[in-house]
């Protein structure tokens, strides 16, 4: 079962309706939070508790795997791995309410992830080392694998079938952008160990309560382990291998870094940055977009993609970090 919900008809009575169907009762404002993908509000109850009310994009995922990722969470958080897992109401956390799944959380507060702070570096290194550890003892069965046809092939067949690319640039674009893709298809060896990934574990997916915390599982997926670590390492090259080692070593204390994947970091960003063009075209008809994102349309920002994308082809070719002998 799908859902054919679409956001057009979303209104602050359905949010309060779809709440009010699990028994409880808003006792503030709806806080819209940042989601572009879902729609996602904080709240208080009437149980003086706050709590954060996600719903899902409809047609983007199917039931069994929202409720995949959703048993995932509350897995690793039955595993004391520190991550935000869904409130379960009558032995369910996924509800369905006139055509849209919502799943309902804890309000979790804590300060922005430091991704310059080698001690969170090496807290992070420690929790995920654990997370994969749990992570790996079995696959997803219904969510998608991270491959070079979600992350690399569809995207690019997304924006050659776009109107939003400027006619004026259209074929530089292409050309760097066949470029890239290549490349990557070169340097990607699909010799790694598949397992469970957050799959979008970056600095804004963590927040710090002198631990950290991991939210937003919605990306989740198979694949290398590499993936859930590689946006920790920031900077110039030195700064990028001080941060690699540290987080190595404290991965290393509950799990084995995966000193074999390293050379799919830069591959995994280029494969990031063409994903995240092909969606934002994608996602252009949610009147949310274009609002959010207006600098889409214009010409600079395909000029600049050009220009980063060349930038990437010349990281792929650099040799790929290492950890210190």
């Amino acid at each position: 079962m799908s859902s054919n919900f679409h956001f057009s008809g979303f209104t602050p009575d359905f949010i309060l309706d779809a709440i009010e169907s699990l028994d409880l009762t808003v006792d503030s404002g709806l806080l819209a939070l940042n989601s572009y993908e879902n729609r996602v509000y904080q709240f208080r109850a009437s149980d003086n508790r706050r709590y954060v009310v996600k719903f899902y994009r409809g047609q983007r995922w199917t039931e069994e795997q929202l409720q995949e990722e959703l048993s995932f969470t509350r897995e690793l958080h039955e595993h004391e791995i520190p991550v935000v897992a869904p409130v379960v109401i009558d032995g369910k956390s996924l509800h369905l309410y006139e055509g849209c799944f919502f799943a309902l959380f804890p309000s979790v507060g804590g300060r922005q992830f430091e991704i310059d702070n080698i001690d969170q570096i090496e807290w992070v290194g420690r929790l995920l080392g654990r997370m994969h550890r749990v992570s790996s003892s079995k696959t997803f069965e219904h969510r998608r694998n991270l491959s070079k046809k979600s992350h690399l092939t569809d995207p690019r067949d997304q924006l050659l079938n776009s109107t939003l690319i400027p006619s004026a640039i259209s074929h530089a674009f292409f050309t760097v952008l066949e470029q890239l893709k290549g490349l990557v298809e070169e340097r990607w060896v699909e010799d790694f160990t598949t397992i469970r990934l957050h799959g979008d574990c970056h600095p804004g997916n963590i927040l710090w309560n002198e631990q950290p915390i991991f939210v937003d599982l919605d990306d989740c997926c198979n694949g290398p382990a590499i993936q859930d670590m590689w946006m920790m390492f920031s900077g110039d090259r030195q700064n990028q291998l001080m941060q690699l080692d540290a987080f190595a070593e404290a991965y290393d204390e509950f799990n084995t870094f995966p000193s074999n994947q390293l050379a799919l970091i830069e591959p995994l960003r280029a494969m990031r940055m063409i994903h995240y063009t092909a969606w934002l075209d994608k996602r252009w008809q949610d009147p949310a977009f274009p609002r959010a994102f207006p600098w889409f349309a214009d010409i600079k920002y395909w000029e600049q993609q050009i220009l980063s994308y060349k930038e990437q082809i010349a990281s792929i070719q650099e040799p790929s970090l290492s950890l210190f002998p």
